[in-house]
């Protein structure tokens, strides 16, 4: 079986990770697989939402320690940095095909979101968990700083102070606590997670493509984006939204008092 399987069904394509014995450890296959798959989610025209899961008990454990043992392994510090850096640079790139994205990515989260499991949970618009979830950052443990992203996405998710004590103490925590936290959108039982996954991405898929789209785009530059700014991009990303076919199909839905019908 593939490491990342792709299925395409009714608009909403599927990736699912597939290295069940090393809870879905990154190696350097599974960097290759994300990314193409990632790629691939990114370019298909036939996909308008995409959900990130696994087809296994357990989302995503992190790094491959083993793996991680074999890039240090016979190398001094100079050829390690340089090794790490190359591979840091495949493991960015899965998390900004996400990230850019123009269309919406949904997390489907069971079992564990350890490491950059956790960071590409991060990355994805929308985060649905099994009740039995739990999550860590974990790189402290085996004194790392974090990767994929998480120290740009987790405080803007729960502000500077609680994302240094997620970062700094690498703490457990459960998917109640996630909630909470707003890095979980809502948890359910783990024999529902992907029927409601499904459900959310097929209402997402009949939205109007090009207005989620830069929504998106908008919500992701608003950080570091002054007011003024913003309002500009907001003044012609809303003008372009108004030129599309999608904007007369939502005034004529709203005064036929029916459901509209988004190209």
């Amino acid at each position: 079986m593939p490491l990342v399987t792709y299925e395409l069904n009714e608009g909403v394509a599927i990736l699912s990770m597939n290295r069940p014995a090393a809870l879905n450890g990154l190696n350097e296959e599974l960097i290759t697989a994300l990314g193409e798959a990632t790629a691939r989610a990114a370019a298909d025209t036939e996909a308008r939402v995409v959900i990130l899961r696994s087809s296994s008990r357990h989302f995503m454990a992190g790094g491959d320690l083993k793996y991680l043992s074999g890039e240090i392994s016979g190398r001094d510090a100079a050829a390690i940095e340089v090794r790490v850096k190359d591979q840091l640079a495949r493991v960015h790139a899965i998390t900004l095909n996400v990230r850019n994205m123009e269309k919406p990515v949904i997390a489907a989260v069971r079992g564990v979101a350890a490491g950059f499991g956790m960071s590409l949970m991060l990355a994805c618009d929308f985060a649905l968990a099994a009740d039995s979830a739990y999550f860590t950052l974990a790189y402290c443990h085996i004194a790392l700083s974090p990767d994929g992203g998480a120290t740009w996405l987790l405080p803007r998710l729960v502000g500077l102070r609680k994302a240094a004590e997620i970062a700094l103490l690498g703490d457990r925590f459960d998917a109640s606590t996630a909630v909470r936290l707003g890095l979980v959108s809502r948890t359910m039982p783990v024999a529902i997670l992907d029927q409601e996954c499904l459900a959310l991405a097929r209402r997402l898929k009949d939205g109007p493509a090009q207005a989620l789209a830069r929504t998106k785009a908008l919500l992701n530059q608003s950080f570091s984006t002054p007011l003024e700014r913003q309002l500009e991009a907001e003044q012609a990303n809303f003008a372009r939204c108004a030129a599309e076919p999608d904007f007369a199909e939502g005034l004529k839905a709203r005064a036929e008092k029916r459901k509209p019908r988004f190209g």
